[in-house]
């Protein structure tokens, strides 16, 4: 635990807190700050409110912003690269087309669910949505299943990894702010995953695709509510915005001119790349679990399950399984890679800037006073991480502000927690930053344009859909913490 930098009251240190994060909630939401300056100002106004001298103030959250980014941002930036690579070789549509052309009928929205999960391993959940689209409206138009028994597990499947599973942002942030374990917080991860993903996909959505009667649009969307922020027509499946990136390989060539007539890497090659880093990051949880300190195949695999280390390895097995087979020669497969960064340093500023604001909760007492209070009323851990970040999402439509902010909230908490229980309380703040999505989250437009919806049937289909998916999925973290 950090020394603090006030010596403040409690009162003064929960008005600081307070309005620290009021702040952060009203630039964003209203007067439409990027996160990434909102949580700045959140941080200079709970730092001097707090009574933090403005140097102190600063160094805490330069601290913070700096460790995060070297903890979490290489992680995203490798992930970014694997999605990219298996969705410009054409292994994403691979593993599509292979799952979905092989059932049929009743079984095509389960099928729908598992290849959205499976995919959505390596890729933010709007790459996805781009990426899936598409396969969602081709089957629906081929078959009578029906666009919301399709489109709802599709769209539960990405959006459960996306809250639940590293190495997406939101779950790193919030196992780096709480010091859990990776690779058990992964392995619980999977578990909460996969009964989430079906109630919440398959099961929801032929509920209420019989309430809600929607036709498949003539075109897959037409953008979102900011189309330089939340996507492209779903009928393009680039993973970034490849007319505005010149790679220093070929100045002033865009990808689609460095990147020539690509061949399917084949559908095994495209799993195994997926699964690689998550079974490296898995036998290191099981290494630790049960194998004796000092052996040599414990030290070997938490040295491959380090996060770095099974990132790494998967973009270098990317390369080859998915850029070489797909017929890139090493130009073309630099040109994907560096391609795959510039979409997502917007997300890597706003995590630092997370980090930098939840250090100065830490730095200034707030989270001790938190922990301190949660304590002494009683208020189970597991539960107040999820409040908190269900607070903050339905406030800023952020799912990674609310993760962030949680984790720095709860995390002196974490420290009288045993292993175990601080990666579930990880997982119970990923499953309160997925609540009730609606018309202040870019995701909540996204899903209108592509799927023709109204906005009454975005909310009845979609915002109620990631209800689901919170609900249950912390449902299943305090049935765990029964358990382990």
């Amino acid at each position: 635990m950090t020394e603090t930098i006030t010596d403040a009251g409690t009162a003064q240190l929960v008005v600081a807190a307070v309005l620290g994060i009021v702040a952060v909630v009203l630039l964003i939401a209203w007067a439409k700050w990027h996160p990434f300056l909102a949580l700045i100002a959140g941080a200079g106004v709970l730092g001097l409110t707090a009574g933090a001298a403005p140097a102190d103030t600063v160094e805490s959250f330069t601290t913070g912003l700096g460790t995060t980014a070297g903890g979490v941002g290489v992680l995203i930036a490798l992930g970014s690269m694997v999605g990219a690579l298996l969705a410009e070789s054409g292994g994403a549509d691979g593993i599509v087309n292979r799952i979905v052309n092989g059932v049929s009928g009743a079984a095509l929205p389960w099928a729908m669910a598992g290849v959205a999960a499976l995919i959505g391993l390596p890729l933010f959940f709007e790459v996805g949505v781009v990426l899936l689209v598409p396969i969602v409206l081709l089957v629906a138009r081929r078959t009578d299943v029906g666009l919301l028994r399709l489109g709802i597990p599709a769209l539960a499947g990405l959006s459960v990894l996306h809250g639940l599973v590293p190495p997406h942002p939101g779950p790193l942030v919030a196992i780096d702010s709480l010091q859990a374990d990776l690779g058990l917080t992964l392995m619980l991860g999977l578990v909460c995953a996969i009964p989430t993903v079906i109630i919440a996909g398959p099961v929801f959505g032929n509920f209420i695709a019989k309430r809600v009667p929607l036709p498949v649009p003539a075109t897959a969307g037409g953008g979102s509510l900011d189309d330089g922020d939340a996507g492209r027509p779903a009928g393009g499946r680039d993973f970034v915005d490849r007319d505005d990136i010149a790679d220093p390989v070929a100045p002033g060539k865009s990808v689609d001119e460095q990147i020539g007539p690509r061949r399917n890497p084949g559908f095994w090659p495209a799993v195994l790349t997926v699964l690689l880093p998550v079974v490296l990051m898995l036998a290191r949880g099981v290494a630790e679990l049960f194998l004796n300190e000092g052996t040599a195949l414990r030290d070997l695999l938490e040295v491959i399950g380090e996060p770095v280390v099974a990132l790494l390895a998967g973009v270098l097995v990317a390369m080859w399984a998915l850029g070489r087979r797909a017929g890139f020669d090493r130009k073309e497969t630099n040109a994907v890679l560096g391609g795959a960064l510039p979409p997502i340093a917007g997300i890597l500023l706003i995590v630092a800037a997370g980090g930098g604001f939840k250090q100065v909760l830490v730095d200034a007492g707030v989270g001790n006073v938190i922990a301190d209070a949660a304590r002494d009323a009683n208020i189970n851990a597991l539960l107040l991480g999820f409040l908190v970040a269900v607070g903050i999402r339905v406030a800023t439509g952020s799912a990674t502000v609310a993760t962030i902010t949680a984790a720095g909230i709860v995390a002196p908490l974490a420290t009288t927690l045993d292993r175990p229980e601080v990666s579930l309380l990880a997982l119970a703040i990923g499953a309160g930053s997925l609540f009730f999505s609606h018309v202040n989250d870019a995701g909540f437009w996204m899903v209108k344009e592509y799927f023709g919806m109204t906005v009454g049937q975005t909310i009845k289909t979609w915002s109620v859909m990631e209800t689901i998916i919170s609900v249950v999925g912390f449902a299943c973290v305090m049935l765990l913490s029964l358990v382990v």
